[in-house]
C-alpha cells in the first residue's frame, strides 16, 4: 500500500499485458535436440560426437506454477480492460479485486491493496482471507469492501458465505464491475447466498470506476475517461442483480 508497507507476492513468470488488453504469456525455455544414442548427457557437460569441442552444460529450469498477484496499485491499461463492464466479456479469464479493510480503529489505519488471479488455483476471492487477513482477530470488528472486475463464481459465492457465517465480526460490500455469467443458475443461487449470509452485493455505478482509478490505480494523476457506454451497461447489471435478488 502507498501507506503502509504490504509484501508483494509475486510468480517469477509474470503473464505481459499487450497494449489492446489480450494476455501475452511468456514461454518456457526451449531445450532443443535429441538424447545421444550412447545414454550420455549433454547437459552433464560431455563432448560433441567429432569428440573435440566440450559441449555447453544445459540447465532445465522447472517454472513455477501461476499464483495470486497481491500489490498496491494496478497498471492503468490493465484496469481498463479488466473492469469495463461490457456485457459480453471475452479475453477477460482472471479476476482483479481492490479492497479496503477497516479494523475498527485499529491503529495502523484502513488497509488498502489489490489482488489478481490467473484462474489457473485459488481465484483472489477465496485468496483474500488467507493472504491479506492472515492475523485475524476474532475481538475486532473488520468492514471490508470489495471492487472486483466480475462478480464472484458460484464456488467463491460459497465459500465466502461460509466466511461471513463463521465470523459475525466480518462485514463485507462487493462492488463488482460486471456480472460473471449471471444466466447461470448456480451463479444466481451464489449470489443470493451471499446476500442471505450478509454480504451488501452492489454494481460499480460510473462514480464508482473513477473511484477505483484514483485509489487502486497507478494512474499518474491521469483522470479517467469514462467509456462511451458506462452508464447504460451499468443500468443493466443492476437491473439483473435486483432481479436475482428480489
Amino acid at each position: 500500500m502507498a501507506d503502509k508497507s504490504h509484501s508483494v507476492a509475486r510468480r517469477k513468470e509474470r503473464t505481459e499485458s499487450a497494449g489492446d488488453g489480450t494476455d501475452v504469456k511468456n514461454e518456457g525455455p526451449v531445450t532443443g535436440g535429441e538424447a545421444p544414442a550412447d545414454g550420455g548427457s549433454a547437459a552433464a557437460g560431455g563432448t560433441d560426437q567429432s569428440g573435440d569441442s566440450p559441449v555447453e552444460p544445459m540447465e532445465l529450469m522447472e517454472l513455477p506454477p501461476f499464483e495470486i498477484i497481491v500489490g498496491d496499485r494496478i497498471d492503468p491499461l490493465a484496469f481498463k480492460f479488466q473492469f469495463k463492464n461490457v456485457e459480453y466479456s471475452s479475453g477477460r479469464n482472471k479476476t482483479f479485486l481492490c479492497y479496503l479493510v477497516d479494523r475498527g480503529g485499529a491503529d495502523d489505519g484502513v488497509l488498502r491493496g489489490y489482488l489478481e488471479d490467473e484462474h489457473s488455483g485459488p481465484h483472489a476471492e477465496e485468496a483474500f482471507f488467507g493472504q491479506c487477513l492472515p492475523l485475524y482477530d476474532p475481538a475486532v470488528k473488520y468492514t471490508i469492501t470489495w471492487y472486483v472486475s466480475s462478480s464472484p463464481c458460484s464456488a467463491c459465492a460459497a465459500k465466502i458465505a461460509e466466511v461471513l457465517k463463521a465470523k459475525k465480526n466480518v462485514k463485507l460490500c462487493v462492488f463488482a464491475a460486471r456480472l460473471f455469467e449471471w444466466e447461470d443458475e448456480d451463479i444466481q443461487a451464489g449470489l443470493k447466498a451471499l446476500h442471505a449470509a450478509g454480504c451488501k452485493l452492489r454494481v460499480m455505478k460510473p462514480l464508482d470506476f473513477s473511484y477505483t482509478w484514483d485509489t487502486f490505480v497507478e494512474n499518474e494523476d491521469q483522470p479517467l475517461n469514462l467509456w462511451e457506454d458506462c452508464k447504460e451497461n451499468y443500468e443493466f447489471y443492476q437491473d439483473k442483480l435486483a432481479d436475482i435478488l428480489q
